[in-house]
């Protein structure tokens, strides 16, 4: 044992000393790493499946393939003109209905609930304002062409059947005749009729075109959310680590919210979910003979003659828009995102410079006699205007708790003592009410008892 242990000890010791030894006499070369020529960049590849079909929004797409003899690849790949796609959109402008016997292939019953209609109608009906929105859309697709992701669709590039100037020959009561479809509108929050808000679709905004001085103190139930959005974008714009890219959106949406905190806080608006009106396109704003926000409207579907304003002013290339309480009425289906008629079957009548100045809160009472007044300068009609029926719930009605007395109080006077206690408010989902339940009973400030207000069952 002691000579094998001997044995393994000396040749490590040997191996030792070799490899020291080694290492003073020859050194370890280190090969140097190549260092990899650059490659030049290439462009992004497409990754995913693309639909071409879709990516075109409906526009009908006829496509070619058209090839040529060419130099060598080397050559054809630096040439920009040898792989061209050259993009022509075709889009024909629709012609106007002018005469009475076109806009009944629209709407048949239109000369029947309005028959002086046809007298209204002037040697040459069509408004410019007709001409004025089918260039706004023919801009907007030459501003788009190259952002197919952003071109109109079929639908809303032929969304206007016509726009006509009308006047009656006794009444002189002049008017504008639109033909379009109809696209769902749910804006505006009014704090002093509804303190709660009833939701907030896509592209929701808080205020309404048509707008006045707010009456009371109640903040507008959006204005937090708005205010919280505000204090974001200011906090992301004072990041040093935000780009100078990202602070120019920042500071346009730091503008825009601060307008719109302010205008919150002083202003009340429609509410899409509860008032009739109706939506005129940003193209017809203007002119001493176009409609104004505040203006009379009467909206014609079917069999039935709806009473409205117009509320608020949308896209410059889009027409055929009315309120959620509109849209409801004529389709109950109707949501901010499902529109209650798709075809160019709604008739919208306009009375320029009707409207009440200055706008105050809408008074449903006062839109029905208006417009009842308008339809007789105009020849009547055959059938009675739509009733709207107020279906905001009243503020809540304190509801009284007598105070402990040691002498019995008749029911039906009030102890000087009784304290008030607010009832609950609406729930925060609040769109169309539904009747209180049977049996409810509200005590008014006067002790006298009144059944809780109620609403008819379809909404």
């Amino acid at each position: 044992m002691l000579v094998v242990f001997g044995a393994i000890f000396a040749a490590i010791v040997y191996r030792w000393i070799s490899l020291e030894r080694l290492q003073h006499v020859a050194p370890v070369e280190v090969a140097a790493t190549p260092i990899p020529e650059p490659t030049p960049t290439r462009p992004p590849v497409l990754t995913g499946k693309l639909d071409t079909a879709k990516l075109f929004n409906g526009i009908t797409l006829h496509s070619t393939v058209e090839t040529l003899p060419g130099a060598d690849a080397s050559t054809e790949r630096v040439e920009p003109d040898s792989y061209v796609l050259d993009l022509k959109l075709q889009a024909r402008v629709p012609s106007p209905n002018k005469t009475i016997e076109e806009l009944t292939r629209v709407s048949p019953q239109l000369p029947v609930l309005l028959p002086g209609l046809a007298t209204m109608l002037i040697p040459d009906p069509v408004s410019p304002l007709y001409a004025q929105l089918y260039d706004t859309k023919i801009r907007i697709l030459r501003e788009n062409l190259v952002r197919l992701d952003r071109l109109p669709s079929r639908h809303n590039f032929f969304d206007c059947q016509t726009v006509l100037q009308l006047q009656h020959p006794q009444s002189h009561r002049k008017a504008l005749l639109l033909q379009a479809d109809m696209d769902v509108d749910a804006d505006g929050s009014d704090a002093d009729r509804m303190p709660i808000g009833i939701g907030s679709p896509t592209n929701f905004k808080p205020a309404t075109s048509y707008r006045w001085p707010k009456k009371t103190s109640a903040p507008n139930p959006y204005l937090a959310s708005t205010e919280s959005k505000l204090k974001h974008a200011e906090e992301e714009y004072a990041l040093k680590t935000t780009t100078p890219e990202r602070k120019r959106e920042l500071r346009d949406a730091i503008a825009e919210l601060r307008a719109e905190v302010g205008t919150l806080k002083k202003f009340s608006f429609l509410i899409g979910a509860t008032d009739p009106y109706i939506v005129i396109p940003g193209a017809f704003a203007h002119g001493k003979e176009a409609p104004k926000v505040g203006d009379y409207a009467l909206v014609i579907f079917g069999d039935a003659i709806y009473p409205a304003v117009v509320g608020d002013v949308g896209p410059n290339d889009k027409a055929g828009e009315a309120s959620l309480r509109i849209a409801k009425q004529i389709n109950a289906l109707s949501t901010p995102y499902n529109r209650p008629v798709s075809d160019l079957k709604v008739t919208y009548l306009i009375f320029p410079g009707t409207a009440d100045k200055p706008l105050g809160r809408p008074d449903l009472d006062k839109l029905q006699a208006r417009c009842e007044t308008l339809v007789k300068e105009i020849g009547g009609a055959t059938v009675p205007l739509h009733h709207w029926e107020n279906i905001i719930p009243p503020p809540p009605t304190p509801t009284l708790s007598p105070a402990p007395s040691s002498t019995a109080t008749p029911t039906s006077s009030l102890s000087p003592t009784s304290s008030i206690t607010p009832s609950a408010s609406p729930a925060s989902t609040f769109a169309f009410p539904m009747p209180s339940p049977a049996g409810s009973v509200w005590v008014s400030p006067t002790s006298t008892p009144a059944t809780s207000p109620g609403v008819s069952p379809r909404h």
